[in-house]
């Protein structure tokens, strides 16, 4: 699908309402989760609008598995902190994803960052793939990047962070 095509738009206008943050954390993450267990990994079906990856990783006081759907960025390039797309002026290429601890504007971050900043080591399931991973929270020069290449990818994020008083926690994970 076109990334700015008429339906993308409106889900993008969609997605910044208050109606949307209220409703959309406890329906998407229950049927995304429920349509990729079934499928095997194959399907997600929020990532047919926004790219995403089913993220496993340790409770931060538990220590069990908690498992949930996340939209990401995938990138691929050299060394933290690049943008999209192959870089050429290295010899070894990498590969992450950014994740977003919007919480859709709401007030308090997401129990999965906690859990990220208390056991960085964790899963993705990337296109049925699982993938073993350690998280970043990106601070300085590098999260304001990674901020812009986010606001381009999805333009809402900017709504949800004006919507809350604190500052949306942004991860770069990659391959351990």
């Amino acid at each position: 699908m076109n990334r700015h095509g008429t339906l993308h738009r409106t889900v993008q206008r969609l997605s910044a309402t208050r109606a949307f943050a209220r409703v959309a954390p406890r329906v998407l993450p229950a049927v995304d989760h429920a349509v990729h267990r079934l499928t095997g990994g194959r399907v997600l079906p929020s990532a047919q609008m926004l790219p995403g990856v089913v993220l496993t990783a340790r409770g931060a006081r538990s220590g069990l598995p908690r498992t949930l759907p996340l939209a990401a960025l995938h990138q691929t390039g050299t060394g933290p902190g690049t943008g999209p797309g192959k870089s050429t002026h290295a010899a070894t290429d990498t590969e992450s994803w950014l994740l977003v601890g919007s919480n859709f504007g709401r007030a308090g971050h997401p129990a999965w960052s906690a859990n990220l900043l208390a056991h960085p080591d964790a899963e993705i399931n990337w296109r049925g793939r699982d993938i073993p991973v350690r998280a970043r929270l990106l601070e300085g020069g590098e999260r304001e990047r990674a901020w812009a290449q986010l606001l381009d990818f999805w333009p809402p994020y900017a709504v949800y962070q004006e919507r809350t008083e604190r500052r949306i926690r942004l991860f770069r994970l990659t391959r351990r």
